[in-house]
């Protein structure tokens, strides 16, 4: 089944057991531009170290970390270069980083800080868009490691909060059959009105 159609410009908000850095906000409210970059969740391990998960909507994806994480969700492989080419042409770009500190980092200079992070990418999506009416959403993917902590939720929540803030109001995506619950609970209508999904294939 495909997923087609606008979602209403209130997506729901992240309800996560960790912590949530970003204050919530309503329609109601007159919202601020999302950030280009922000700490999503932060939370500390057993061990001590911190974790934050990290939002980006700038387009920092590198394509070999791109196609690790790929790997990693079972997706089949494809060409570097059109990856690349993909991640450029697109009209945002979403990404999810996990930076690790360990202990002994809290204390150090914030330049020698970033050079001992643990930065590593765990989730994506992007959009394209012809710029003023319309926005579909692609390659959606979180690292397996980090399902089941509302990261997929956050990052398309995201991205369509970052999208409805350019002025694009309808937004579409294609759905395997498997995730369609996923994405209705986020606000979106399988062939709303009747509307289909259309597919042309080149026959050979």
């Amino acid at each position: 089944m495909h997923i087609y159609g606008a979602v209403s410009p209130s997506p729901p908000l992240l309800k996560n057991p960790t912590q949530v850095i970003e204050a919530p906000s309503t329609v109601e409210e007159e919202e601020e531009p999302l950030p280009e970059e922000f700490v999503l969740i932060e939370k500390t391990h057993p061990d001590g170290s911190i974790e934050q998960i990290i939002f980006s909507s700038g387009g920092d994806v590198d394509v070999h970390d791109l196609e690790a994480l790929c790997d990693k969700v079972g997706w089949p492989r494809r060409p570097l270069s059109k990856i690349a080419a993909a991640l450029k042409n697109s009209y945002m770009v979403a990404a999810l980083h996990s930076v690790r500190k360990s202990p002994g980092e809290v204390y150090l200079e914030s330049s020698l800080a970033e050079e001992n992070d643990q930065k590593k990418l765990i989730g994506m999506a992007r959009a394209t868009s012809d710029h003023a009416f319309n926005a579909t959403i692609w390659d959606v993917l979180v690292d397996p490691d980090y399902q089941g902590q509302g990261l997929g939720k956050a990052l398309v929540e995201k991205l369509i909060r970052a999208l409805l803030q350019r002025d694009i109001g309808n937004i579409t995506l294609f759905a395997d059959s498997q995730v369609v619950e996923f994405y209705r609970n986020l606000g979106f209508e399988p062939d709303p009105e009747g509307i289909k999904g259309m597919f042309w294939y080149p026959k050979y």
